[in-house]
């Protein structure tokens, strides 16, 4: 059975870049929030649990508005906590099965809330990527049709930095100065090392 490693950090960390790399490397990636969107979007369940909390019809166009949702959402901790308990279960569930299923040495999943969502429990090592918040504001700014303002209120509504550091095994700075390559070899050869000692 495959070992597990959760990635984490924060919006605009880099984690799909350090994913990338894992690829690359053969380690098959498990993207929790890519998971969590098809949920929200093609489960019936969650759709009316979703409808439900916000009190309104979401889904008129077919599709979730998601930008209506994170207005909905972002001021009130209580709805977010709402909105992660009627999606996680199922994200969690799905990654379970996947991951034993996969024919290789470990597996990765990657979360932006894998704190949050309990994640941690399933997975045997967490790396955080962390990076400073201006870089992190530019990042999600160039890619995302988001102002200022909605970067850092995402960023506030997720785990500061220290916190997950704190939780996990791994670290990797990824600030724009920082060679990551060779951290993630580092790591992945020390996952190896783990699945070769077996569960």
């Amino acid at each position: 059975m495959a070992r597990r490693l959760g990635v984490t950090g924060g919006i605009g960390s880099g984690k799909t870049t350090v994913c990338r790399i894992f690829r690359v490397l053969g380690i098959p990636v498990f993207v929790a929030d890519v998971v969590a969107r098809d949920l929200m979007n093609n489960n019936e369940n969650v759709r009316s649990e979703i409808n439900l909390i916000a009190g309104k019809d979401l889904y008129s166009s077919g599709m979730l508005d998601r930008k209506e949702l994170a207005s909905l959402i972002f001021n009130r901790p209580d709805l977010l906590r709402r909105v992660n308990a009627a999606v996680h279960p199922s994200v969690l569930s799905l990654f379970d099965e996947w991951a034993d299923s996969e024919q290789v040495p470990y597996v990765i999943m990657e979360s932006a809330i894998l704190f949050e969502a309990g994640a941690d429990s399933l997975v045997d090592r967490v790396v955080t990527i962390s990076a400073p918040v201006e870089e992190r504001i530019a990042r999600v700014m160039g890619r995302n049709d988001l102002t200022r303002e909605e970067v850092i209120r995402r960023i506030n509504n997720q785990l500061e930095d220290e916190e997950r550091e704190e939780q996990s095994y791994y670290i990797i700075n990824n600030a724009d100065n920082e060679m990551i390559i060779p951290e993630v070899l580092k790591i992945h050869e020390d996952m190896l090392r783990l699945a070769a000692k077996g569960r």
